[in-house]
């Protein structure tokens, strides 16, 4: 039998799947990685960790397998930026001289006044953005170095986001994947090949530099997602105790991984359509594809992207920057959750304690659904800035109805509350797409990620949006997109489309409870409210 390997690098693991040719993930193996965190805002990561993990998961997975059966390998990681001199060896990134520090991490914010600088120039690119260049993205951490680290700035020749720095790993190619580069890159892509670097957009924001040589230390070869990028070095092979010459896939950012592996989900009576479906892939964050089959601009949200994930499609993406680690920390913060921790039993999660909790309290009041015990409590999402729709870093989580307790029930009614927050954050993303492409024709959306695990998230969602929400039976969609990505350089498909559709399998819906429409229209009145009193509160402490 022949198999393909799917790798994703997430933001704490690299995780590896071996994938037969129906898209069966046949065996996993996961490997942690650390993240420094050396002040507030910042996040760093090592690329020589990153790598070793990642020969040690395809280690394991093809243990007994013979390498010539191992027709492909396809890889997605997080948009985190990698930096190294001329001769492939890490810089270090931070304000000490660790090299083995040499990754700015994906949710680093440091480069907030760059961001900044490079929103003032109102330059025409913006629009791909939304409007505004996130300080998550990869050009103003490059400008944050230039400004900040004079001795990393003068030595770097390679600026690499994390997915194309391990194809360069495997292969020694420095094709960038269009995926890495459009959605987090500013390279502009139109149909018609008619694609590049913008050199007055960089000229206006004074990195000239990076134009030098061909635009080689950012990407002189731009090549589309699941292209041939090249094949295994002996050097790799040897890494990856595989054999050299297996063919290596164009990578995806980890977040269109899942999309890639969501897309061709079938439900009964759900559309199969691309573009009517959006993507939620919802783990530390949250990212919200949507297929569009016209050139559609909205503001703060990304995009339109040409080709960044099924070819022919534009892709808009929408984003929370902080969802599971926002549900983790209300967790972790309340002061019963020490006591719910001693409660768990084995293997079992604080939110799947959480949910029954909330079950039991709702039947406890005779409720007709757990969403109405947040009746008096409301949350404002942005603890870590707003992504989408707002493109708006400096926003801040809000609380309302607080009270003393500090029971079991506060922490389950504060964590209920957070969760429908940010269904709302997701209706809010959505509606903005709407009222700015006139679409209506949104029939399902498809999860992917940690979260998809959480029922009470799931059905959430479902009732806040009024849409039936996906849930793949192959539970790993990232996964499964990264092998899907090798799949035609491996020969078992013609295309990406053909791969996506014959490899990705069911999906079980969690339809929207209807009885409750009323009430999460009343919660997302206050929602918006929330942001309006935020908005103002700001004004009178800044005026």
């Amino acid at each position: 039998m022949d198999y393909l390997i799917g790798v994703d690098v997430g933001t704490g693991s690299v995780r590896g799947g071996l994938v037969d040719r129906s898209g069966n993930i046949l065996k996993t193996h996961v490997e942690d990685i650390t993240t420094w965190n050396s002040k507030p805002t910042f996040y760093q990561q090592s690329s020589d960790q990153i790598w070793e993990a990642c020969c040690k998961v395809i280690k394991n997975i093809t243990e007994g397998i013979p390498s010539q059966n191992i027709k492909g390998i396809g890889f997605d990681a997080t948009c985190s930026l990698a930096v190294f001199d001329a001769e492939g060896k890490p810089l270090s990134i931070g304000e000490n001289d660790d090299s083995n520090q040499n990754i700015i991490l994906w949710m680093d914010h440091r480069a907030k006044s760059e961001a900044e600088i490079i929103n003032k120039t109102k330059h025409n690119l913006l629009k791909y953005v939304g409007g505004s260049i996130s300080l998550e993205m990869m050009i103003p951490k490059i400008l944050w170095l230039k400004r900040n680290n004079s001795k990393c700035w003068h030595r770097a020749r390679h600026y690499f986001l994390l997915p194309d720095f391990l194809t360069w790993k495997c292969t020694g190619s420095e094709k960038r994947s269009l995926c890495s580069l459009v959605c987090k890159g500013n390279y502009e892509a139109l149909p018609g090949g008619d694609s590049g670097w913008r050199k007055d957009f960089f000229d206006v924001i004074n990195l000239s530099e990076l134009a030098e040589d061909n635009w080689r230390k950012i990407g002189s070869d731009v090549i589309n997602p699941g292209d041939l990028c090249g094949t295994l070095t002996e050097e790799a092979s040897k890494n990856l105790g595989l054999i050299a010459g297996i063919p290596v896939a164009a990578s995806l950012i980890d977040a269109h991984a899942g999309g890639l592996g969501l897309m061709g989900c079938a439900a009964e009576n759900v559309s199969s359509r691309f573009e009517t479906r959006l993507a939620l892939i919802s783990g530390t964050s949250t990212c919200h594809m949507l297929q569009t089959i016209d050139e559609t601009y909205v503001p703060g949200v990304w995009g339109p992207y040409y080709n960044a994930m099924i070819p022919g499609l534009w892709l808009l993406e929408g984003g929370q920057s902080a969802t599971g680690m926002l549900i983790d920390h209300t967790i972790n913060t309340h002061p019963a959750a020490n006591s719910i921790r001693s409660k768990l039993k084995k293997n079992q999660r604080p939110s799947e304690y959480l949910n029954c909790l909330l079950c039991e309290m709702a039947k406890e009041k005779r409720l007709a659904s757990e969403d109405e015990l947040t009746r008096d409590v409301h949350v404002w999402p942005d603890f870590h800035g707003n992504r989408s729709p707002l493109a708006d870093p400096s926003l801040r989580g809000m609380i309302c109805g607080l009270t003393l307790a500090t029971d079991e029930k506060s922490l389950a009614i504060l964590y209920l509350a957070t969760m429908q927050a940010l269904a709302y954050g997701t209706k809010h993303i959505l509606e903005e797409i709407e009222r700015n492409s006139k679409r209506r024709d949104i029939e399902s959306v498809l999860i992917c990620g940690g979260l998809s695990r959480n029922t009470l998230f799931v059905q959430t969602h479902a009732n806040a949006l009024g849409l039936p929400i996906l849930i793949p039976k192959q539970s790993d969609s990232v996964l499964l997109g990264a092998a899907q990505l090798c799949a035609t350089v491996a020969g078992f498909y013609s295309s990406i489309q053909e791969a996506v559709l014959k490899m990705a399998g069911p999906a079980e819906p969690a339809k929207p409870n209807t009885g409750i429409i009323e009430y999460h229209e009343k919660k997302y009145k206050v929602f918006l409210e929330m942001l309006n009193f935020q908005k103002n509160y700001n004004k009178i402490m800044h005026e």
